[in-house]
């Protein structure tokens, strides 16, 4: 039988300035209707770039899609021009794309109502009344509540993960045959990340759709897809079902992206192993196996320059690689000399003591700014941090993870509560008090692309902390400092010359890991510092942290929502919700038996790349609805709403934070607790 989509040798390539760049070559995939496929891999390996040639939104200049045939539904698309009529009825009519960021894919002057109503008066031809009953119906079939009133609501008005169930809409609006979710589920929570993956698993089963989901998160992979294509440098390097990519990888890039993943299920002390080096740039083709230079299992025939076909070797299997082996004979996929060092117990000695703390933002109305309701992002948080100690701080979006780690350090100024840094009172000290304690408190930012001033130096950057805070006494030691604090974060000193946009999105993390080091902290909050990066270069920062901590007897409070990561990196754990700590407690603890319903959510929605494991896990526990407003929180437990398990009294009374066992604390009126001693 023909397939649905049938992908053969494609391959685009874009000029810019003197040098083209190979974005996809010679790519070759399928997928047949009612099926569900992943593209997989690095950032830059092709994966968005051979899906925008399939619908031809390639900007021409300086994109070029020049060879290759796209065969959809018995028609090759590349025989149509991209403006031409037959073109636009299929995109968006017969094949749906979800984009990565819906903020930037949405009209923000038009209502979503009238952005899908558009397209079904575009490609059904409906009148304008139909088309909005269409709307609200698909509205209502993506999980928005109040559809009838919320379709005539502009993109900023919803909240991220509705932003991306509109996107879902308006992909399905023209009862397409083939749905592309490129990266759909990034920059979501994993809770939301759960919720849009069941709704597009529902909704391929209920329509008998194909399904095609790009992303570089293997969980996701693992969970939803049937047939796995693995991506690098513009080629597909091994392709099979996922049962046989995951249970038998054959190609050294598959089993080093395995390798690099932290997982739920395993030993939390197993190092994590990085593959070493960086993707090619493709600014010419490569004639050789382009994996080469990162292979620590090469033979003879790679050094040749012979391109690796893509042979069967069973089943659904291939695999490009002229040294393709099972997994079980073969050896470690980097060359990793120094394997990351386990960090110390964490000393009994408390670093940081916060207790009872407290951050409303004021919500202001009119032009005299009257104030008229109180945002409170932080609502009586207590915890302790020792030395050389890690507390991962985990939560969805908007639970006030980031606002407590700004408090910590003084950014924001508290209204109410104490955080003891080495026994000092940071909370009422004013800005130059502040001055002589900021050195030991530092920050690493999320974002390693706009943290990192694009005018100065990375030398500038990294270095800049010891002018301000007056830690070197001459240039020479200046230069000294800074040349052995990239060799800290495994950098070349040689490189302090170059601005940040010549640096990798890893690279550039390093830079800031190496800022934060500079005045020699004691305490660092990595405020989701891996969030930004693929998987791979994850595993090298989580390492470095590591190595780090053991190092310099460094504490982390480590914010992020990756339950995985922070297993790994984390001694304690705290969950966060609606801006208040919901339950705490030594890693194994949680993660073996959780007590609260929101954190068992969250760990039954991290999926685990492994297949197998996944079939015996049972049921997503997915959660009903959104996120309250942190202005109006619900009435007693916060979580009521949203809970399966709550009962009338979850709704009148506020459960405060219990020992439920040695050192686990909850805030559940359903867990049978003892109240917290003092202190």
């Amino acid at each position: 039988m023909a397939h649905l989509l049938d992908v053969r040798n494609l391959t685009t390539r874009f000029k810019i300035d003197d040098c083209t760049i190979h974005a996809v070559d010679g790519a070759s995939y399928h997928i047949d209707a009612g099926e569900i496929v992943s593209i997989v891999g690095e950032s830059g390996c092709g994966k968005s770039a051979s899906q925008l040639s399939v619908l031809q939104l390639i900007p021409t200049p300086p994109g070029k899609i020049v060879g290759g045939e796209v065969i959809f539904d018995g028609a090759d698309l590349l025989k149509f021009k991209s403006d031409s009529p037959q073109m636009r009825g299929i995109r968006g009519g017969q094949i749906g794309m979800i984009f990565q960021e819906p903020m930037t894919s949405l009209n923000p002057v038009l209502t979503v109502g009238q952005q899908i109503v558009e397209s079904l008066t575009l490609h059904l031809k409906m009148d304008q009344a139909g088309a909005r009953a269409r709307a609200i119906e698909l509205l209502k079939l993506v999980g928005i509540p109040d559809a009838e009133q919320r379709v005539n609501h502009y993109p900023h008005q919803f909240s991220g993960g509705m932003r991306q169930r509109v996107m879902i809409a308006m992909a399905l609006c023209c009862n397409p045959k083939l749905l592309i979710a490129d990266e759909a589920t990034t920059a979501v929570d994993v809770t939301t990340q759960a919720q849009l993956l069941e709704l597009l698993r529902k909704t391929v089963q209920q329509f008998d759709l194909a399904l095609l989901i790009v992303t570089h998160n293997l969980g996701i992979v693992a969970r939803y897809a049937q047939r796995i294509y693995v991506m690098y440098a513009g080629r597909i390097v091994e392709s099979g079902t996922a049962k046989e990519i995951f249970g038998d990888p054959r190609h050294p890039y598959t089993l080093g992206l395995l390798k690099s993943v932290p997982r739920l299920d395993e030993p939390k002390g197993r190092p994590l192993i990085p593959i070493q080096g960086m993707p090619p740039m493709l600014t010419h083709r490569i004639t050789g196996c382009a994996f080469f230079p990162r292979c620590a299992r090469h033979v003879d025939a790679c050094r040749q320059d012979s391109i690796p076909a893509l042979e069967h070797i069973g089943g659904q299997h291939y695999v490009a690689c002229h040294s393709s082996i099972s997994q079980k004979d073969a050896p470690s996929t980097s060359s990793v000399d120094d394997m990351p060092i386990a960090a110390p117990a964490p000393r009994n000695e408390v670093l940081l003591q916060v207790r009872n703390l407290k951050m409303y933002f004021p919500m202001t109305k009119g032009v005299l700014r009257r104030k008229v309701a109180d945002l409170k992002a932080v609502d009586d948080v207590s915890f302790t941090v020792k030395r050389g100690e890690t507390l991962g701080l985990v939560g969805e979006s908007g639970c006030g993870k980031t606002t407590v780690g700004r408090c910590l350090l003084r950014l924001y100024r508290p209204i109410a509560g104490e955080i003891r840094f080495e026994g000092r009172d940071l909370a009422p000290l004013s800005k130059n008090q502040l001055r002589a304690i900021r050195h030991k408190m530092q920050l690493i930012f999320q974002d390693p692309y706009g943290s990192l001033d694009p005018r100065q130096s990375a030398g500038d950057i990294v270095g800049e902390p010891l002018k301000i805070h007056r830690l070197v006494k001459s240039k020479g030691e200046y230069r000294d400092r800074v040349a052995e604090l990239f060799q800290m974060v495994g950098l070349d000193p040689h490189l302090a010359d170059r601005v940040p946009h010549e640096f990798s999105g890893g690279q550039r993390q390093r830079i800031g890991i190496a800022r934060a080091l500079a005045t020699n902290p004691s305490f660092i909050v990595c405020d989701e510092p891996i969030s930004a990066l693929d998987v791979s270069i994850q595993a090298q920062i989580i390492n470095l942290l590591n190595e780090l901590q053991a190092r310099l007897g460094l504490a982390y409070l480590f914010v992020g929502h990756d339950l995985s990561v922070v297993r790994h990196i984390s001694n304690r754990v705290a969950v966060m919700y609606l801006g208040r700590i919901v339950e705490m407690t030594d890693c194994e603890s949680l993660y073996s038996n959780p007590l609260h319903p929101y954190t068992r959510a969250l760990l039954s929605a991290v999926p685990i790349p492994d297949p197998f494991v996944e079939e015996k896990r049972g049921q997503v526990i997915l959660l009903k609805g959104e996120v309250p407003s942190l202005v109006n929180p619900p009435a007693g437990c916060n979580f009521h709403p949203r809970c399966r398990l709550a009962t009338k009294e979850c709704a009148q009374i506020a459960p405060a934070l219990r020992d439920a066992g040695a050192d686990h604390q909850v805030a559940c009126l359903r867990v049978v607790a003892s109240p917290r001693p003092e202190g």
